[in-house]
């Protein structure tokens, strides 16, 4: 009998798909820097029991009408809005994913992400390299305080409670809003639940950390910014699509906000002439929050369990639709 077909769509460590390749043939896409072509990708999923994919893998109803072996997707993200997880389920595919063991490297990241905006570090270290250095004044790069500041949460799930909770190292005061009360934030972390509304109104820092759904694609638009203070720094570690760039761009151009720090946008990666990337007072990354040698180390060993449980008929650890 046939063993079961791997296919990892991203060169990954060796050492991280040991628990596949004791029970699978692997093939794994060797080009670090170039995603697997959809071509590519499409002709592997007809002959794969199982797809190792990232976020940019478009994991449709095509593809997987044309798998007739596959058994699991695992999607190396907590999030997996690239998955149609309907049409995975009308299939008999589970979707595997890898929450909690990136949840304090991301909350790491933004709340770093926020720092350097209030702070306005990228602006002060291009300063010096372009040669402006040449004398102190009082007010040179003066940025925002961030200590005793509001914070404002939207999403208050794990990444969104361990934010929080660095939050009050600085003593900041901390609001959030999401679609249900979370009692530990509000226990552990002095958290306080208000709406949306009264977040936009009052918070220093609007930190989005929802994931992408029908209902928050496109939250922040132009209504929502104008309800921001004038002061005030829009943060996004969620998901690139709850933004309207173009809104983004104009309250920023406007006045309307203060600045952004942003490690996701709505279609990546971003060209270098991307209109946010122009203004001083945004701070752009390349979708890196959880970017830590351990964290993506563990990530990539939680989708190579998740797939070798599947593959042996058992329950995975981490999956959006296992129902049996």
């Amino acid at each position: 009998m046939d063993n079961p077909y791997v296919f990892i769509t991203r060169k990954v460590p060796e050492d991280t798909i040991a628990p596949i390749r004791e029970v699978a043939d692997v093939k794994m896409w060797d080009y670090e820097d170039t995603p697997v072509p959809r071509e590519v990708l499409l002709k592997e999923a007809e002959t794969a029991t199982a797809i190792y994919s990232i976020l940019s893998d478009k994991i449709d109803r095509e593809l997987l009408e044309r798998a007739k072996n596959l058994k699991v997707v695992g999607n190396l993200a907590v999030g997996y809005d690239n998955v149609d997880v309907e049409a995975a389920t009308e299939h008999g595919v589970i979707v595997c994913n890898t929450p909690d063991v990136l949840t304090d490297t991301t909350a790491d990241l933004a709340f770093a992400l926020l720092m350097a905006a209030a702070r306005r570090i990228p602006e002060a270290q291009q300063y010096i390299k372009d040669g402006k250095w040449d004398n102190w004044s009082p007010l040179l790069l003066a940025g925002q305080d961030v200590h005793h500041k509001t914070l404002g949460i939207v999403g208050m799930g794990r990444i969104g409670e361990t934010v929080a909770k660095r939050a009050t190292g600085f003593e900041m005061n901390i609001l959030y809003h999401n679609r249900s009360r979370n009692e530990k934030a509000e226990k552990e972390f002095g958290a306080a639940y208000v709406s949306f509304d009264e977040l936009l109104d009052t918070a220093d820092y609007v930190l989005n950390l929802t994931p992408l759904t029908p209902e928050t694609e496109g939250m922040f638009n132009r209504d929502v910014f104008s309800k921001m203070n004038k002061n005030a720094i829009f943060l996004n570690v969620g998901r690139g699509g709850a933004v309207v760039e173009e809104d983004l761009v104009a309250a920023i151009e406007n006045g309307e906000i203060a600045g952004a720090g942003l490690d996701v946008f709505e279609k990546e990666p971003i060209p270098e002439d991307h209109p946010l990337m122009k203004f001083p007072n945004v701070v752009c990354l390349p979708h890196i929050g959880s970017a830590s040698v351990e964290t993506r180390k563990a990530m990539c060993s939680l989708t190579s369990r998740n797939i070798r449980a599947v593959l042996r008929g058992e329950k995975p650890e981490a999956a959006v639709n296992w129902n049996k």
